[in-house]
């Protein structure tokens, strides 16, 4: 198990970010270092880097993978995001250059609690961290912190802010 480590204004900045998206999600990436205490491993995040909302041109391009479409859910922006393959490379190679890593990815919930949906977990990388922020009426609400476990189902993950 791991735990998500940080100060309050990370959280602060991606509920401001899922505020101004809203009622669209917002959508991001958590970089920092990854350090292990004991039996656990401790993501210390640095750093939120803001990524556009790509799901629309992602659609109109046809670049989403086929998994996407396999859920049978809805296919509107107000209830999916989509990181742009060619966001988070650049954010990888600026984090690497800085001696970060990319630890995670956070988007917003309008009007859903901050739970995983079906669409997260088939695109969810095992190694990463979903940040998730429910957006009640344009207000953040709850924000809660999953990660895959070894059967690839969500199981919520510890955050520390302080």
């Amino acid at each position: 198990m791991a735990i998500l480590t940080g100060r309050v204004e990370h959280l602060r900045q991606i509920q401001t970010f899922a505020e101004q998206a809203y009622p669209a999600e917002c959508c991001g990436l958590l970089l920092g270092q990854l350090r292990r205490d004991r039996a656990e491993t401790v993501k210390c995040l640095l750093e939120v880097w803001e990524t556009p909302n790509a799901w629309e041109s992602a659609l109109a391009e046809g670049s989403l993978p086929d998994i996407v479409f396999s859920t049978g859910q809805h296919l509107a922006k107000t209830e999916r995001y989509w990181i742009d393959p060619k966001d988070v490379l650049t954010a990888q190679r600026d984090a690497r250059d800085r001696g970060l890593t990319v630890l995670g990815v956070y988007h917003s919930h309008p009007d859903h609690p901050a739970i995983p949906s079906e669409c997260d977990r088939s695109l969810a990388w095992a190694e990463y961290s979903y940040l998730i922020v429910s957006v009640q009426q344009g207000r953040a609400a709850a924000i809660r912190c999953w990660s895959l476990d070894d059967t690839y189902q969500f199981q919520e993950e510890k955050m520390h802010f302080a």
